[in-house]
């Protein structure tokens, strides 16, 4: 599917509460195996495969839509992979990412190499010097190989030691780009090689397809497989690509690393997916990959903790809004360890997440996700729709298995529905979960409807606190312990921090805003969590320095796609509480596409960043970066460069 902008619709809440699931939930069993069970061999998958080809064919048949020579099947050999890496050992550089997991990198389109900014932008590649207090361009490539390379999207970017790491997504080649490049201590760049990971697209609206954990690199794939054809033609698979040579994939997951639960797939009444965690060890200019999937429905979201890959997946063929069905969706949680010697586990859920950040697996040994009973499967653009009836699912592990038993009905905690808007937002905060509904891709000046947020300890999630805002919320980030809600109101863009004051009991406190500040005409620029940064003063201090891109009040969402930001606004945090630093703001000139761009032409990965790097201050917006300092309380612009017309001319 190519990416297609759909405005998010309005969603008509479901009529039912949550806890209806809980009837339906069936008693979790006292004893089950303990994981996923794996094809034994080649021949078991091809027989299980064939099975539901054959199965599949028959229904065609029976409709007049297929001839009997399209029932071909060719069988599979794989070779055993290699093992992954152990090594975990630390990143070389300061990480100016907002990840959601502490030592868990995720792709973005601007790391830190030694004395440079390395930053993807528009199919291109970009160094910027910043050592020994200097900003200066240095080198600019295609992030692709040279010479034509066919239509892709270069979203993702990764630096692992001395090689950078660029992930894209190419439908002329099937599957996912990781184009390797080395930068020496100079920010000269070299192109050394391109790899295919067979997939299919793996977009989303809030998710990122790639990870890094010391020097493994991580990928989650969704393979949908195709028994109208050869279904082996969809498994896990990698090339390095030549130019001019055709693509010729390499399996990279033996029988014995496909994985099903204990209740079967039927292809007859759903689309049956691969879902895929990719593991890669780099090892000069080659990439070594192996890969480990489950068998399951095509509806999809990831995440990832330290140890393990957590995939939930549901079915697409369900409704929602006015027509739905009112009962939950039923779905499967997985847990695929990032040791691939361990086997997947997995466990029978209902209702569907919102994104990634509705998963926290907590060091209790429990996993917790924030769900909705009805809703699209997620994948894509699912994160930005659904109803409004939600529950926190908090299970333990040890209940994770062979798949065939179900969270009981006590591991459900039905939540009340937030109020104004429709894209709902959510976020771990400490001992806290924290949600609130928006607009992220439609901006509107009309005034809010009553905004009513809501904030519960995930290990006690029986007592909900309501908090009414003055805004709506479209973004929900950490300023140290204390949750930071985001949203507009009006054509003016606000941050509420929240505090705790002490109740009458003192095991418990009482959650209230401790401060609220208004940024006048404005709207939040970027929608991606890497949008937003925070640098705190030191270590547990609770104060600091927050930027957030925002642009004109009235500019919708999705122009980030096209537009980099206005300007990128600091405010200072002083024991909660804000005063303004001042912004850093872009040029007229810098909003001009006059750039010549080659592929990937649409930012749907953002493109303005604050960046904090050592005590140096800069704001990142299209094709320019401005660096600020301070003085005294006050934000001033120091310098700026525009990297792409700077490099143009030295070229």
């Amino acid at each position: 599917m190519a990416r297609v902008y759909i405005p998010v619709m309005k969603m008509v809440a479901l009529l039912f509460v949550f806890s209806v699931f809980l009837i339906l939930a069936n008693a979790a069993q006292a004893a089950q195996p303990t994981s996923l069970r794996a094809f034994t061999s080649e021949e078991e998958l091809n027989a299980w495969l064939q099975e539901k080809k054959t199965l599949l064919g028959e229904l065609r048949l029976n409709r007049g839509a297929v001839d009997e020579s399209d029932m071909d099947f060719v069988a599979y050999a794989a070779a055993e992979p290699s093992p992954a890496s152990a090594d975990k050992s630390p990143a070389q550089s300061e990480s100016v990412t907002n990840n959601q997991t502490a030592g868990v990198d995720e792709g973005g389109i601007v790391k830190v190499h030694k004395n440079h900014l390395v930053i993807l932008r528009r199919g291109r590649l970009f160094t910027v010097r910043i050592g020994d207090n200097a900003l200066q361009p240095v080198d600019m490539k295609d992030a692709f190989a040279p010479g034509p390379s066919g239509y892709a999207w270069y979203d993702e970017m990764l630096i692992s030691g001395n090689t950078i790491v660029v992930i894209g997504y190419s439908y002329s080649k099937g599957g996912t780009e990781v184009i390797l490049f080395g930068i020496d201590d100079g920010g000269r760049l070299t192109y050394h090689a391109t790899y295919v990971l067979r997939s299919n697209d793996y977009y989303s609206s809030r998710n990122y397809a790639s990870r890094l954990i010391g020097n493994t690199l991580i990928f989650y794939t969704p393979l949908h497989l195709n028994f109208y054809r050869n279904p082996l033609d969809s498994f896990p698979a990698a090339f390095r690509w030549q130019k001019d040579e055709k693509t010729d994939f390499t399996p990279i997951a033996p029988a014995t690393r496909i994985y099903r639960a204990a209740d079967d797939l039927d292809p007859t009444k759903e689309n049956i997916t691969l879902h895929t965690v990719t593991t890669c060890e780099i090892a000069g200019d080659k990439l070594e990959c192996s890969a480990s999937a489950v068998l399951g429905p095509s509806g999809r979201e990831f995440y990832v903790a330290k140890d393990a890959v957590y995939v939930w997946s549901a079915s697409f063929h369900r409704n929602y809004g006015e027509s739905a069905n009112q009962t939950p969706a039923p779905a499967s949680v997985f847990r695929l360890p990032l040791n691939t010697r361990e086997a997947p586990t997995a466990l029978k859920t209902y209702g569907s997440p919102i994104d990634q950040f509705s998963f926290l697996e907590s060091a209790d040994g429990y996993l917790n996700v924030l769900l909705r009973a009805e809703g699209p499967a997620p994948s894509m653009w699912a994160s930005e729709q659904g109803s409004s009836d939600l529950a926190l699912l908090r299970t333990p592990l040890r209940d994770f298995g062979d798949g065939s038993t179900s969270a009981p009905p006590e591991h459900y905690h039905p939540l009340p529905a937030p109020k104004g808007g429709e894209s709902l937002q959510n976020r771990y905060i400490g001992d806290y979960l924290v949600y609130g509904t928006g607009k992220t891709w439609v901006r509107t000046r009309k005034k809010a409807s009553p905004s009513l947020a809501y904030l519960l300890k995930w290990d006690n999630p029986d007592q909900v606190e309501g908090i009414a805002l003055p805004h709506r919320v479209d973004r929900i980030e950490a300023l140290g312990k204390a949750p930071l809600l985001v949203g507009g109101n009006k054509g003016n863009l606000y941050f509420s921090v929240l505090g705790f004051r002490p109740a009458a009991s003192l095991q418990s406190s009482k959650p209230h805003i401790a401060d609220t500040f208004k940024l006048k005409n404005a709207a939040q620029g970027e929608t991606r969590s890497h949008g937003f940064f925070y640098k705190p003063d030191a270590e547990n201090s609770e104060s600091g320095l927050l930027g957030l891109p925002y642009a004109r009040g009235s500019r919708p969402g999705w122009k980030q796609l096209k537009e980099p930001s206005s300007g990128v606004i600091f405010l200072k945090n002083n024991h909660l509480r804000f005063s303004e630093a001042g912004a850093l703001t872009t040029s007229i000139n810098a909003k001009k596409n006059d750039d010549q761009c080659k592929a990937s032409c649409v930012d749907w990965y953002g493109n303005s960043r604050p960046l904090f790097v050592a005590k140096r201050i800069f704001a990142l917006m299209g094709y320019e970066i401005v660096e600020g300092k301070m003085d005294g309380n006050s934000l001033k612009e120091t310098r700026r460069i525009n990297f792409f017309q700077q490099q143009e001319k030295r070229q």
